[in-house]
């Protein structure tokens, strides 16, 4: 079984959350076999910033949706999208 590598984009619900706790929160909620490869962060509009991480999930049934469930239901994430999606 490979591995696919998603780019994600993850609104907060405000931009007085802490994108800092935010992280560590995305980075807890992870289903088992995800992994986060790094963060990177977007400005969007009158100061909201969206973080962009890319996961890398493994490459069967589902792809990335659980990751974006879980990523959804944290406390602070207003929406989740998946942009890029490949094999690796």
């Amino acid at each position: 079984m490979g591995k696919v590598a998603a780019n994600m984009k993850v609104m907060p619900q405000s931009p007085e959350v802490d994108l800092d706790a935010l992280q560590e929160r995305l980075e807890q909620s992870l289903p088992e076999g995800a992994k986060i490869n790094g963060f990177e962060r977007e400005d969007v509009a009158f100061g909201l910033v969206a973080l962009l991480p890319t996961v890398i999930v493994p490459d069967d049934a589902g792809g990335t949706e659980a990751v974006e469930e879980s990523f959804s239901g944290v406390e602070g994430v207003e929406s989740v999208e998946v942009g890029e999606v490949g094999r690796i």
